[in-house]
């Protein structure tokens, strides 16, 4: 497959997966055996892990957006910039609904085998999340 090919797919997980709810669009991006390195809390293992990882994240923000900053890519690899975006309208963590909106920096790498993610890397700011939706205060103060 051709670097655009995997381009294109991981434009459709932010697009459609993320911001859409379109979670078998997985399916025709992800390679069977697809490996998440860098796993959310609670996430389980492969294709099935992901999308129920996207379900909790799109009850909690139900406008979660993924707005791609930049893009590089090679023949096998694509890395993406991109912001996360929601409003904090169902349980997030544990955490009932706070209102409070939220938007951080986050990266990905994808490893592509023809035409097919098979493995991702990433980094999300999940302490400047919690901290935007006052949940790291809640958290906190429960370790006490």
């Amino acid at each position: 497959m051709t670097k655009q090919a995997n381009i294109d797919a991981t434009k459709r997980w932010g697009a459609e997966v993320a911001s859409a709810g379109k979670y078998d669009v997985l399916d025709e991006i992800l390679a069977p055996g697809f490996v998440d390195n860098d796993p959310a809390p609670d996430q389980g293992p492969g294709i099935e892990g992901l999308k129920d990882f996207f379900r909790k994240m799109r009850t909690a923000f139900p406008d979660l957006k993924a707005e791609v900053v930049e893009m590089v890519a090679t023949d096998e690899h694509v890395a993406m910039r991109y912001t996360l975006s929601g409003t904090h309208r169902g349980e997030f963590q544990g955490v009932s609904a706070t209102g409070n909106n939220f938007e951080v920096g986050a990266l990905q790498i994808g490893r592509f085998e023809n035409g097919k993610c098979v493995e991702r890397w990433g980094s999300t700011d999940e302490l400047g999340m919690l901290k935007q939706l006052g949940i790291l205060e809640r958290v906190a103060g429960q370790s006490k």
